[in-house]
């Protein structure tokens, strides 16, 4: 019991931690997102803008017609066996339905249990059932199309884990909120710098000088903060 609050806590410390990280890599992708756009819009980005047409897609999707709830209930459970036997976990069961769905495994961490909200499985495959396909086939002339798809694939990742996380998760729980959003929060906007990376006009020393700087802005202004704290913490509690 000891053992468990003291990982509670660690948890939480770490998930308290994560909260500026999120906000400075927030800065980057919108920064970053704000330039590959204004790019598009004269024609110089063409990949970014078929990956954001996709996104844009299946949150039109979600909205407008009947949410496929089996399917992303299929990913998910897929997502946590998945992960599991890459950790070296059994999987002794997986069913999925309209309703919910459950998969059993010998065994379990934080990675296994929130893999689902932070990896896109249906973009990675995607993403490798192109690359495999292109070696027996010439796809260069679908490459907007793919490009399209893998948009549409992570626009129905980012939208059903809202939708998930908006619902009591037992995975989340199980973590603590604060470490379990945090991570889930800072994992999927790295998987965006990803993707930006893949389909913008981003260079990586360019997105890591960005976010370094970001960084730097967002913990010099919580420092800040804090200091503010402890002088009036201790200005009320000496009486001056």
């Amino acid at each position: 019991m000891r053992k468990f609050k003291s990982l509670s806590y660690l948890r939480f410390c770490i998930g308290v931690l994560l909260i500026p990280c999120g906000i400075a890599l927030t800065r980057t992708v919108v920064a970053s997102i704000g330039a590959s756009a204004a790019l598009s819009l004269t024609g110089g980005a063409w990949p970014f803008l078929m990956v954001a047409v996709g996104v844009v897609a299946a949150a039109f999707v979600f909205w407008a017609l009947p949410v496929p709830v089996r399917l992303y209930v299929l990913a998910h459970e897929l997502t946590h066996a998945l992960w599991g036997a890459l950790l070296g976990a059994r999987i002794s069961g997986l069913r999925v339905s309209g309703s919910g769905g459950y998969v059993k495994l010998s065994q379990s961490n934080w990675l296994i249990a929130l893999a689902p909200y932070f990896f896109p499985l249906y973009t990675f495959i995607v993403i490798l059932a192109y690359y495999i396909l292109l070696i027996f086939f010439d796809l260069r002339p679908y490459a907007f199309a793919w490009l399209g798809l893998i948009g549409l694939t992570l626009g129905f990742h980012f939208v059903f884990t809202i939708y998930a996380l908006a619902q009591d998760q037992q995975d989340v729980r199980d973590y603590g909120r604060v470490f379990s959003f945090g991570m889930i929060y800072l994992i999927n906007m790295l998987g965006v710098c990803l993707v930006l990376l893949i389909v913008a006009p981003l260079t990586l020393p360019d997105l890591i000088r960005r976010l370094a700087g970001d960084q730097a802005v967002v913990w010099s202004v919580c420092g800040r903060a804090l200091m503010a704290a402890g002088t009036w913490v201790w200005g009320r509690l000496s009486g001056t």
